[in-house]
């Protein structure tokens, strides 16, 4: 079983290095992959409300046979709940389907800056890891703005920004930000789902040389990076080559490499995008 290295998060939690993701599994699928990749040494998990599996990623953490407290577990509150008291009973909603006492890392999924409610989420979330329900509180998908007005109105940054991340769009700004701020950054579509970037043949020679495949060449620039990816999965044999990414490591000129290609977004513009 691969051993997991683990970031420190600025609430001084930690964080795994890498994880499973979950969208757009089912109940039943996601059952069955996040209990077999707790036994292949997985302790990161990523679900949201509107992935609708919570109830699966549950089940398959009961069946994983893995202590809870060596667990990270992520869900995501939905923008029809932003609010502070529609954020306070989406969680419990989210916990109920998760079957969970607590959850380690909640996330605003969307900034959705036209509501304009999500600082009143942010306030909930303070209080639901005050209230000892939440080990960490985080964004996704929020800009240096929104993030910056987070901190202006309740003083507390949070711990990860979960983003759109790969060599298609490697965000340069964003997480130089992060860094400056001690926030995480972590990684969704971490292979360029929908893109023909595992097909590129730019990451084939590196692949050969190191001896590994496309996908691990771009989870190992994602760690090299500092970032933490969430591949999807339900396959073993992916789930054990997605984990299998800190044996080797890219040089200067493979890290340049993997980036050098026109950049564009794959998924929604925070500052516009709209998910309820």
């Amino acid at each position: 079983m691969v051993s997991i290295p683990t970031h420190t998060l600025n609430d001084g939690t930690r964080l795994p290095a890498v994880g499973l993701g979950t969208w757009p599994m089912s109940d039943a699928e996601a059952e069955r992959a996040v209990a077999e990749a707790l036994g292949l040494g997985y302790r990161l998990v990523d679900t949201a409300t509107n992935y609708r599996n919570e109830s699966g990623v549950g089940l398959g953490i009961a069946r994983g046979g893995v202590p809870r407290e060596e667990i990270v577990v992520t869900t995501k509150l939905p923008g029809r709940d932003h609010g502070y008291e529609e954020t306070l009973a989406s969680f419990e909603d989210s916990r109920h389907r998760l079957g969970l006492e607590y959850v380690d890392l909640y996330l605003i999924h969307w900034p959705l800056p036209r509501v304009d409610r999500y600082v009143d989420s942010w306030r909930a979330m303070i209080k639901l890891r005050e209230d000892g329900l939440v080990r960490s509180i985080g964004v996704s998908n929020f800009t240096p703005g929104h993030i910056e007005r987070l901190e202006k109105e309740t003083g507390v940054l949070p711990s990860v920004n979960q983003i759109e991340l790969h060599p298609l769009f490697p965000q340069e700004e964003l997480r130089a930000f992060h860094t400056a701020k001690g926030i995480v950054t972590e990684s969704w579509s971490p292979l360029g789902r929908g893109s023909d970037l595992l097909d590129d043949p730019a990451l084939v020679p590196i692949a050969e040389d190191l001896g590994v495949t496309p996908g691990q060449v771009v989870l190992r620039w994602h760690i090299q990076l500092g970032a933490v990816p969430i591949p999807k999965s339900s396959d073993p044999g992916r789930q054990r080559a997605n984990l299998d990414v800190f044996g080797f490591e890219l040089d200067a000129g493979q890290m340049r490499a993997v980036a050098d290609r026109a950049h564009r977004r794959l998924g929604g513009d925070p500052e516009v995008h709209e998910e309820f």
